[in-house]
Parts: C-alpha cells; structure tokens; sequence
C-alpha cells in the first residue's frame, strides 16, 4: 500500500495499492492540514502530523482507533515524522532540534540534538524493514521486472502487478511492454 496526506480542499490521509489503484480514505473529519506522515508496519498504524490544528494523531491502516498522540502550540514547528519503536522521532523548524515523542504517553517529549538544516527525518535500521517475500514484480528470466519493460507496480497483492511506461511511451496491447 501506499499512504499520503492531502489537503488541498478537503484534508485527508488517503491509502491505494502502489499502482494507484483502490484509493480510500482512511482519515477525513477533524483534519486541516496533514504535512508529515510514518507508518508503524508491524502493528499497522499511520501517524500524522498536522500543523493547523496542532496535533500528532494515529489511526490503524482502515482508519479506525483514532487518537492523539499530542497537542499543542509546539506541534506548529514541526516537520517530517519517523517512527522506531516506542517512539515518533519529528523535526523542530523554529530551533532546527530533532524531538523524540513516545507514541504512548505523548506528554514525554525531548530534545535530542540540534542540526544546521533540516526538513525530513527517516529511520533506518533493519528492525524498521518489511521481510521481503517473492513478489509480482520480480525479474523474469530476460531481467524485466514483473516482464514489464518499464516499470512494474505491486496491485491489490504481492501476487499481483500492474505495467506502466516512461514518459513518451505507451503500454502495449500486450499490457506489458512499452512503445
């Protein structure tokens, strides 16, 4: 699945399949404007900044067992949003600081370092990566991912793809190559 924010005229926290297929809302009542995003993939958990109402709130992958996590003036400097395991790691813009909030008691919140520049945080660590499993879009025997000859999205499954072209192309008849 992918999963993004919106909030052009109505604000929302949205999911489809990587090919951008089966669109759905997961999030569109008590929202303004959703900038930053970090999904939690073992327990299935989308936390969302949100700089206008001034909130960092969670919800699981359909949209129920919404909550907040903190609320407060000091959420309207905050940028990008990452999360490892009890905690959601975020950027202060007002004094460039990386901020350190448990996820479960959200009143716990410190300052860990500060930077010269910075927008986005991610966390990488291999406790953070999905285990790969064989999947559609997988080379084929001539190398083509999925037997795409240009990219190859994951559909409603891992056992399922979808062929798309570079710009200036087109999909074939076929559904796989590109003219």
């Amino acid at each position: 699945k992918l999963f993004f924010t919106d909030y052009g005229n109505a604000a929302k926290v949205e999911r489809c399949d990587m090919d951008g297929t089966n669109r759905t809302w997961i999030v569109d009542s008590k929202i303004e404007q959703p900038t930053a995003l970090a999904l939690d993939l073992i327990n299935k958990y989308v936390y969302w900044l949100d700089i206008y109402l001034e909130s960092v709130e969670v919800v699981d992958y359909q949209g129920r067992r919404r909550q907040t996590i903190t609320k407060g003036r000091q959420i309207r400097h905050l940028s990008g949003l990452a999360v490892f395991e009890n905690y959601l790691y975020t950027i202060n813009s007002d004094n460039l600081s990386i901020l350190r909030i448990h996820r479960y008691n959200g009143t716990d919140v410190q300052a860990l370092a500060r930077l010269d520049n910075a927008k986005e945080i991610r966390v990488y660590q291999k406790r953070t990566q999905a285990a790969v499993r064989s999947h559609a879009c997988e080379p084929d025997p001539s190398g083509m991912p999925g037997g795409c000859s240009h990219i190859c999205l994951l559909s409603s499954s891992h056992k399922a793809r979808t062929c798309r072209c570079r710009t200036g192309f087109i999909l074939g008849s076929d559904g796989r190559s590109c003219k």
